[in-house]
C-alpha cells in the first residue's frame, strides 16, 4: 500500500473546525518507537522501522511498521507495509538482538475523523513539539499520488493550515536534541 499523507502545524483554532465538521472515529494514545538498522543508516535513505502500541477504549494494538523513501515532493507519501503483533516487548527483544537499535519514542494523543471515503484526519499532539494535523488516503498505485495529494491539501487549508511539514515527529524531535 501507499500512505499519501500531508501533516501541518495546527493550533485551538484548527481543531475546533475539525471536531465541528467531522465524525470522530476515536480519541488515541500512541506510543511510536523507532529502531536504526545495524548496517544501513534509515535517516539517510528516508526509511523508517517502528513497533507502534496503540491505546483507546480500554485495549492496545500494536503493529510493526516499515516505511519506505517519500516518493513525493510535496508530501509524506511512502510505501508503507505493517504487521500487527501479538507481543511488541518480544518483537523489540528480537529486533534488538539482530542488532538493531532502539533510537527514540515519540509519545502521543491522536483523535482520529472520518473525512470522506478513505480519507481520515488525525489531530495530534506530540509530547514535546505540540499540536499538528494530518490527512491520509490510502492508494494501491502511484499513479493517483498527485491527484491525490492536492485534494488532500486543499481540505487541510480550507481549515486553515499555513504552514506544512514533511519531517516526521522523530526528525522534529531529533533536531531539538
Amino acid at each position: 500500500m501507499i500512505e499519501i499523507e500531508i501533516k501541518g502545524y495546527a493550533d485551538d483554532k484548527i481543531f475546533s473546525r475539525v471536531r465541528e465538521n467531522f465524525e470522530m472515529i476515536r480519541k488515541e494514545y500512541h506510543e511510536d518507537t523507532y529502531f536504526q538498522h545495524p548496517c544501513r543508516d534509515f535517516a539517510k535513505t528516508d526509511e523508517a522501522l517502528r513497533i507502534r502500541v496503540r491505546r483507546f477504549n480500554g485495549h492496545f494494538e500494536a503493529f510493526l511498521t516499515y516505511k519506505g523513501p517519500k516518493i513525493d515532493s510535496n508530501s509524506k507519501t511512502r510505501k508503507e507495509i505493517e504487521v500487527p503483533l501479538s507481543d511488541p516487548d518480544k518483537h523489540a527483544e528480537i529486533l534488538a538482538r539482530l542488532g538493531f537499535r532502539e533510537v527514540m519514542t515519540v509519545e502521543k494523543v491522536r483523535e482520529k475523523y472520518y473525512v470522506d471515503k478513505g480519507i481520515v484526519i488525525a489531530l495530534d499532539e506530540i509530547d514535546r513539539l505540540g499540536k499538528f494535523i494530518e490527512i491520509e488516503a490510502l492508494a494501491e498505485s502511484e499513479e493517483v499520488v498527485e491527484e491525490t495529494v492536492k485534494r488532500l491539501r486543499k481540505i487541510l487549508e480550507d481549515l486553515g493550515v499555513k504552514h506544512f511539514e514533511r519531517r516526521s515527529y522523530l526528525e522534529l524531535l531529533l533536531e531539538r536534541r
